[in-house]
C-alpha cells in the first residue's frame, strides 16, 4: 500500500490554500510525534545564538515559537528571552515538549496548543507589540504564510523580529549520491514520487521573503552550515518521523524496511550536509 511522507509539523492549512499541503489531523501524533522528538536534527547552540543576535532578543522579550513540534528551537531560545512560548495544534507533540522541558530543566518555556489560525486570539490576548520574535522553524511551508506575516506584524515591538528557519534540507532531496540513493529506495517502497522540500528550495524562500516586504518587514538573511554524521538507525528514525501514523511499516515489516534502506545507501555513516537559513525580518 503507497505511504506518504509529511513535510513538517505545524498547523493544519485547507485545501484551498494556494501551494500549501493539507495536513490531517493526527498526522503527526503517536509513534510519529516520538519520533520526530528522539530522531529529528536540532539547533546548534552556535545556531541558535546567531538567531537571537540577528533578532535582537533581550532577557525582557517574550519568544512565540510557532508549529513548534517537540521543542527543538523553544527551549534553546528561551535561554535568550524572559518567555519562550512553543504553540503546536498536536497534542502529543507538545507532550513530548513539556516532558523535554522537565527533564531539561527548562523553567521559562509555556506549551499552547493552536497554530496559525490562532493568531487573530493570541494578538487579543496579548495586546500589540508583546513580542520580542516570532520564530517559525521548519513550518512556514504548512501555513498561510502571507495571512502569518500581516497578523504577526503588529503583535511584534519595534526592533523585534521573524524568523522563518529552513533547519536543512530533507534527507532525502540534498544533492549527494546518499541521498538521492535514499530517495530513490524510498521510492520505491513507498510507491510514490518524493518532491517537496519542505518550503527549503530557493524558490519557495523567494517566495517567502517578498510576501514578508510585502508585509513591512526589513528581511535578511542568516546561514550557518555544518556536517553532520548518522547511522542507519537516525536515517531510519527520520524518515519515520515524516511518516503519519498510518503510513508507518507494520511492526513486523520494520526490519525489512531497514534493510531496504541499509541495502539501498552506498555506505554509512551517512554523511549530511546541513544548511541552516534563518530568514529574518525585522522592524524598524
Amino acid at each position: 500500500m503507497p505511504g506518504r511522507i509529511l513535510t513538517g509539523s505545524a498547523s493544519r492549512q485547507p485545501a484551498a490554500v494556494p501551494g500549501h499541503h493539507e495536513v490531517v489531523a493526527g498526522a503527526f501524533s503517536g509513534e510519529t510525534a516520538g519520533y520526530y522528538a528522539r530522531y529529528r536534527r536540532g539547533y546548534p547552540d552556535s545556531v541558535v545564538d546567531a538567531l537571537a543576535g540577528s533578532l535582537g532578543l533581550t532577557s525582557a522579550d517574550v519568544v512565540l515559537d510557532l508549529g513548534c513540534g517537540t521543542g527543538q528551537l523553544t527551549m534553546p531560545i528561551a535561554r535568550h528571552a524572559r518567555v519562550a512560548i512553543g504553540m503546536d495544534p498536536e497534542p502529543d507533540m507538545l507532550a513530548h515538549a513539556r516532558a523535554a522541558a522537565r527533564e531539561a530543566g527548562s523553567e521559562n518555556t509555556l506549551w499552547m496548543l493552536g497554530s496559525d489560525d490562532d493568531l487573530g486570539g493570541l494578538r487579543f490576548l496579548t495586546g500589540d507589540g508583546a513580542l520580542g520574535a516570532v520564530t517559525i522553524g521548519n513550518a512556514i511551508h504548512l501555513m498561510a504564510h502571507q495571512r502569518l506575516f500581516t497578523q504577526v506584524r503588529p503583535m511584534l515591538r519595534i526592533g523585534g523580529g521573524l524568523a522563518v528557519i529552513a533547519n536543512g534540507t530533507p534527507l532525502w532531496q540534498q544533492d549527494s549520491e546518499p541521498s538521492r540513493a535514499l530517495k530513490l529506495a524510498l521510492e520505491q517502497w513507498l510507491d510514490t514520487t518524493l518532491t517537496s522540500c519542505c518550503g527549503t528550495d530557493r524558490e519557495s524562500r523567494g517566495t517567502y521573503a517578498d510576501s514578508m516586504r510585502a508585509a513591512g518587514f526589513d528581511v535578511s538573511e542568516v546561514v550557518t552550515e555544518y556536517y553532520g554524521e548518522l547511522d542507519l538507525e537516525h536515517i531510519v528514525g527520520g524518515v519515520y518521523s515524516a511518516m503519519s501514523p498510518d503510513s508507518l511499516p507494520a511492526a513486523d515489516r520494520r526490519a525489512a524496511f531497514a534493510a531496504h534502506i541499509a541495502g539501498a545507501l552506498p555506505e554509512t555513516p551517512f554523511v549530511e550536509h546541513v544548511r541552516v537559513a534563518a530568514m529574518i525580518g525585522r522592524i524598524r
